[in-house]
């Protein structure tokens, strides 16, 4: 190879330097790995964005694409995101529109689409076929951009500005989750509830030393935007505590009647991000290859106003849970999500956990709620200092327009009106500024009052910024509003130690993988969750292990015995029964009954909003179930009146009635109503003749105009040690606040009365008490609180018609301890 020229002719056109091929290639390599990082695909921890995301939803709030407003094509926000701020490919800046518009992707959507945006299955439709505008989210993450509460940075060719974060009034991070590789590193973090997410953030302002434990009470795990179910929360708490784990999901799916003799799988709520298709598609394929047994067919009927439906309809013969199970072992009905918390914190990756990324967010949060005060501070200081020029100018309006009228120019008039007046200079101008219409005696009068609202609120921004506890307040605020304004109930059922199929490489038969139809206890605690344990034939009569240590949540509400495979029934306030096989209930060893660790009830059955569970029982031919309403009514249905459905009516309520206690009840049995004005009334079962469903009951208590029952029980014949346990307080107090007084008596002091009688006193109510708000009859007590923690109750033996002895916490319930 010849040698470079070195001659003149040469080096008129440049020169020729010797570059190391390897160091070259390594610079080049962390400039692009450092590009790829920063500027795309990880998000900022603050406002949990990828830039081009906060491209996207800047560029959009400074067109004036606001929810308010009509929608645009979806090209016409890419070219301008593309041309002012995101140098890269358009098709890259749609696809991230279209993730912040489709609500399967994020807990909360922050793009509102127009068109056709994709599935899980599908794409989206090309963007001159879409529009899209601004979520009314979005305008939470965007707001106050134009009061400095975050700084700007240049575009990529110096034209224009961008904001370096978004103020961002909600944990986006935590509540959108994010996905993203980069080079050497990738990020996974999955959604939450802005609720959940909100109650931790405002509880670490108020407790900066929390403990990841204490911040769990208010996020137990991921809330998936597709519902279904996580099983294990082992994976998750090991995320909350370093950032990385993970957890395993599963389908929603119920086992319904689909005709005369036909069952089927019916799958409402899928795994995050696992389309209907895909599941269809593979479980075609696991049939194939004679790998799936028992499936007749499979439809989707999923529409716009039922939501998802697959129906897997099973053959003659074959045992639809055991199906169920191998389903999940062999398609994506159950699926795993891995968390890799990586985010940008001071413009390098690190790996967060739940604290930590609470933390980054707060302190972000407060440095925009900081500047922010400080921005409206000066601007209404300024604006006070022109309304006081200004009122100088109107009490001596003659002379001022005097003084204007002998000046020769505008810097004249100026110059003597701040020699005259003693005005500073913007004063000045703006009295020359300003219109006669203002010279009447009403603007006087509006100035005055402007000016001491100016003078209130500069105060109090000024308190604001001196105070760090004020501060935090202000930002604790604004989380709850917005939490309250965007906020939804949880979706993801939370499942602690339930089974989770294994994935073997060879399928296990079908027998297999049936759960054996083994004796069990449903427990209903006090806290509203049910749990499933197993029975054991070495403890007496065949019952529950004792457990080896008190924990707390261990108060139950109501207990029914059966099998694995067999139906309960479930009373709802509403005068429900929903029947329901406790197979998919968590199940816990008989040594470690703990109701907080299952299921809540009511998402569990799927009940509407304001409907809560009052009690497990039996479906087997026996005693008949025994309900009490609010408004003093009596029912007692027989076991054979419910029948076989799922979903029925065993009491038609009046308006405004509810059922506040429910339980199997023989004729040997006594029924006890305790009212709010702390009546007791005890009678004989046998007193209430067993109705139809279709019925509406009969007097139970008789109560006073301004009264309503708050408990109602069923005391059998050998329950000689039961208690009355009654709590009193202010109804007029704050919910949580006023912990009041409680009282434990024999049961056998209450005397028995007649059916639809008043009954007798159950508790003196003390000075500042008006009424009973708690009461519960039955043997060996347990309190809790609102989270489920022991409460101390007084010792038992209390007179009957005695006064309470005062409570060291709030009790929320009442209960049976678990033996």
């Amino acid at each position: 190879m010849p040698a470079p020229r070195t001659d003149s002719a040469s080096s008129d056109h440049g020169r020729i330097e010797d570059v190391d091929v390897s160091a070259e290639m390594q610079g080049s390599f962390l400039e692009y790995a450092y590009s790829v990082i920063y500027s795309r695909a990880l998000p900022d921890a603050r406002d949990g964005l990828k830039p081009v995301q906060r491209r996207i939803l800047f560029q959009m709030s400074d067109m004036g694409l606001r929810p308010d407003r009509g929608h645009v094509k979806s090209a016409r926000v890419v070219g301008e995101v593309m041309g002012k701020l995101h140098p890269h490919g358009d098709s890259a800046i749609y696809d991230a529109l279209v993730r912040l518009a489709q609500p399967f992707s994020l807990r909360v959507p922050l793009v509102d689409g127009h068109g056709n945006f994709g599935s899980l299955d599908d794409g989206p439709a090309a963007a001159r076929y879409t529009e899209a505008r601004l979520a009314p989210p979005a305008i939470a993450l965007t707001e106050n951009l134009d009061e400095d509460v975050v700084d700007f940075i240049p575009n990529y060719d110096g034209q224009f500005q961008q904001p370096e974060v978004l103020p961002a009034a909600f944990p986006n991070l935590l509540v959108n989750g994010a996905a993203g590789i980069a080079v050497g590193m990738a990020t996974n973090m999955a959604p939450h509830n802005l609720i959940e997410v909100v109650g931790a953030a405002t509880h670490l302002l108020d407790n900066p030393d929390a403990t990841v434990e204490e911040l769990m009470e208010f996020v137990p795990g991921p809330d998936l935007p597709s519902g279904g179910i996580i099983v294990g929360l082992d994976g998750i708490k090991d995320a909350y505590a370093n950032g990385r784990g993970s957890f395993r999901t599963r389908a929603k799916a119920s086992i319904e009647t689909l005709g005369p003799r036909r069952t089927g799988i019916v799958v409402t709520e899928l795994p995050y991000l696992v389309g209907p298709e895909r599941i269809i598609e593979k479980i075609k394929d696991a049939v194939g290859a004679k790998k799936l047994q028992g499936i007749a067919d499979v439809q989707d009927l999923t529409d716009r106003h039922k939501g998802l439906r697959l129906v897997i309809a099973i053959k003659t013969g074959f045992d639809p849970q055991a199906v169920l199970e191998h389903l999940y072992r062999l398609t994506p009905l159950e699926d795993s999500f891995s968390i890799n918390n990586v985010a940008l914190v001071g413009g390098q990756p690190r790996t967060l956990g739940l604290k930590e990324l609470l933390r980054v967010y707060l302190d972000h949060r407060i440095s925009v709620v900081t500047r922010r005060s400080r921005y409206r501070l000066e601007r209404r200081r300024e604006r006070l200092h022109l309304v006081e020029g200004l009122l100088i100018a109107i009490l001596d309006i003659d002379e001022v327009i005097q003084v204007i009228r002998a000046s020769d120019d505008g810097e004249q008039a100026r110059v003597r009106l701040m020699d005259v007046f003693d005005l500073s200079q913007p004063q000045a101008e703006y009295i020359l500024e300003l219109r006669l219409r203002r010279l009447t005696r009403f603007s006087r009068i509006e100035l005055e009052a402007e000016r001491d609202s100016l003078r209130k609120e500069i105060a109090e921004l000024e308190e604001l910024l001196g105070s760090d506890i004020l501060l935090r307040a202000q930002v604790a605020r604004e989380l709850d509003a917005v939490a309250e304004t965007y906020g939804t109930p949880r979706r993801t059922l939370l499942l602690n130690g339930g089974p989770v199929a294994p994935r073997s490489r060879a399928a296990a038969a079908a027998a297999d993988l049936q759960i054996a139809d083994a004796p069990c206890r449903v427990f209903l605690s006090a806290t509203g969750r049910m749990v499933r344990a197993e029975l054991s034939a070495d403890a007496p009569g065949g019952g529950i292990v004792p457990p080896a240590r008190r924990s707390k949540h261990d108060a139950i509400r109501s207990a029914v015995d059966t099998t694995t495979r067999g139906d309960i029934g479930a009373v709802t306030s509403l005068g429900r029964l929903v029947r329901f096989s406790p197979v998919d209930l968590p199940s816990v060893p008989g040594n470690s009954v703990q109701p907080a660790a299952g299921a809540r009830a009511d998402q569990y059955l799927g009940l509407s909003g304001g409907e809560h569970v009052v009690a497990v029982v039996p479906l087997t031919e026996g005693a008949p179930i025994a309900l009490g309403t609010a408004q003093g009514v009596v029912k007692r249905v027989a076991a054979t009146e419910v029948g076989t459905k799922h979903d029925i009516e065993i009491i038609a309520l009046k308006d405004g009635d509810r059922v506040v206690g429910a339980a199997p009840a023989s004729d040997g049995a006594e029924l006890v109503f305790v009212a709010s004005d702390a009546q007791l009334l005890r009678f004989d079962a046998s007193s209430v003749r067993p109705q139809g469903r279709s019925a509406g009951g009969m007097a139970g208590i008789r109560l006073a105009s301004d009264a309503q029952v708050i408990a109602f029980s069923v005391v059998g014949p050998a329950d000689f040690e039961a208690v009355v346990v009654t709590v009193a307080g202010s109804t007029t107090a704050l919910a949580g606040t006023d912990a009041g007084s409680a009282k434990v008596s024999q049961f056998t002091e209450f005397p028995a009365k007649g059916r639809a009688t008043g009954g007798v006193r159950a508790q003196r109510l003390l000075r500042g008490e008006d009424a009973l708000t708690l009461a519960w009859v039955g043997t060996d007590p347990r309190a809790v609180g609102a989270d489920g923690s022991v409460r101390a109750l007084p010792e038992s033996g209390a007179k009957r018609d005695a006064s309470g002895a005062p409570l060291d916490g709030v009790v929320a319930a009442v209960g049976t301890a678990v033996r």
